[in-house]
Formats: structure tokens, C-alpha cells, sequence
């Protein structure tokens, strides 16, 4: 709220300009940058996938693959995430032949 030179009242006390918060750096954690997302994906191409990677693939015909995802990974929401990514992958894969 602004401040007025009332002594009273919901905007009382001396007008003074607010100063805007500056965010802090747990505040901006987990926002992926360009260079880290670039730098990623270029990991991803020369080290290619690992093997169980390779197996959810695989498997993701099948409905076992978020068992065997989530058993590897821990949480289910983990699993959803890498679930999700390989299939994008296996999509562009397709796309591309």
C-alpha cells in the first residue's frame, strides 16, 4: 500500500518508494538455461542412452515399463517425466525414418 502523511488510517506513515525484491537463487532453481539445456544435449547424442534406458524403450509396448522406470528412478513422478521423454524420443525417431 502507499504510504501518505496521514498519522492515521490504513496508509499512514512517511511516503517512501518501494524497492523492488530482487529473486533469490532458490527461488530460481530448477529453471534450466539455454547453455545447460544445449550443453545436455549434446551429453545425450555422444553418451547415447544407458541400458536401462534402452529397456524401457522396449518395454514401452508393454505396460510394464513405468514398473520398471519407477522401481529405477524412485518416485512414480520421475518415472511419468522419463516415461514421457523416452517416448518423445522413440516419436522422433520415427519422424526421422
Amino acid at each position: 500500500m502507499a504510504r501518505t502523511n496521514l498519522r492515521y488510517g490504513p496508509n499512514k506513515g512517511h511516503p517512501t518508494t518501494a524497492i523492488p525484491k530482487t529473486s533469490r537463487p532458490s527461488q530460481r532453481k530448477g529453471i534450466q538455461s539455454t547453455k545447460n539445456k544445449f550443453v545436455r544435449s549434446v551429453v545425450r547424442e555422444v553418451a547415447g542412452f544407458s541400458p536401462y534406458e534402452r529397456r524401457v524403450m522396449e518395454l514401452l509396448r508393454n505396460s510394464k515399463a513405468r514398473k520398471l522406470t519407477k522401481k529405477r528412478l524412485g518416485t512414480l513422478l520421475r518415472s511419468k517425466r522419463k516415461l514421457e521423454e523416452l517416448g518423445a524420443v522413440i516419436q522422433e525417431s520415427r519422424r526421422a525414418h
